[in-house]
């Protein structure tokens, strides 16, 4: 009777075990969700690193041409059998939907860091780096960023930084009449990421105030205004095209 015994408790526990292991696996910690500060909406998207697939993308490697929507890059990842969940522009571009600054994918550097101390607000210096490597993530301002040698696996150069180390950019104004869209990505207090993009005109100083004292976000970075949208897994708010597209896929 003992072997039918172990048959019998391998088929009752075997199955147990399964799920057991299927409930403590940890399920990425991602979520884009509406956040209201001082009037204004925002949409956020969390992200844990290293549980979370975050990824930056400019070339298909098809057309060798910018991905420049949302809607291509779906596409190319549901080719490779990956489903978009969240997805936003990077940073400030030039012409043509070149970066204007650094873009490192997959290891690999396609833009140089740009140290120009002109030329709107890529340039209201201090600007910096967003970067991803592994379960590491920062930001951080630029000419600090050249002197380390960090290699990461993502990085995205825009500006002008919004917050550093907590303080706001020195050259913002509580009082500024510009108000625009805006997006930014902030590294938390909680070791997560967050990217938001406002849904109404905001001043830079609000912006930052929103990263610092909403998100709990010390070290945040400015993307790029008006034109700035994001894309969840069943919506698109793009507009218009871009060069670089962080994206988080499953």
């Amino acid at each position: 009777m003992a072997r039918p015994d172990a048959r019998v408790s391998i088929r009752l526990h075997l199955p147990a075990a399964l799920l057991l292991g299927l409930l403590s696996s940890p399920a990425p910690a991602m979520k884009v969700a509406p956040v209201v500060a001082g009037g204004t909406l925002y949409t956020v998207a969390t992200i844990q690193p290293g549980s979370d697939r975050l990824e930056l993308h400019w070339l298909n490697p098809t057309t060798r041409a910018p991905y420049a929507t949302f809607t291509e890059l779906r596409a190319r990842l549901r080719k490779e059998g990956r489903t978009l969940t969240f997805a936003t522009n990077s940073g400030i571009y030039a012409p043509g939907l070149k970066p204007l600054g650094l873009h490192v994918e997959n290891g690999q550097t396609l833009v140089p860091l740009n140290l120009a101390r002109r030329g709107g607000n890529f340039a209201l210096l201090p600007n910096g780096v967003f970067w991803v490597k592994g379960r590491q993530v920062g930001v951080t301002e630029t000419r600090r960023y050249a002197a380390l040698d960090l290699h990461p696996t993502f990085a995205t150069q825009s500006g002008p930084l919004l917050l550093q180390g907590g303080r706001i950019h020195p050259a913002f104004n509580r009082d500024s009449l510009s108000f625009k869209l805006r997006s930014g990505v902030g590294v938390c207090r909680d070791g997560q990421v967050r990217f938001a993009v406002s849904a109404g005109p905001v001043n830079f100083y609000t912006f930052a105030l929103f990263f610092r004292d909403t998100l709990g976000c010390p070290d945040a970075l400015y993307l790029d205004g008006s034109i700035s949208a994001y894309a969840s897994a069943d919506r698109s708010t793009q507009l218009a095209d871009f060069a670089g597209i962080w994206s988080v896929s499953r």
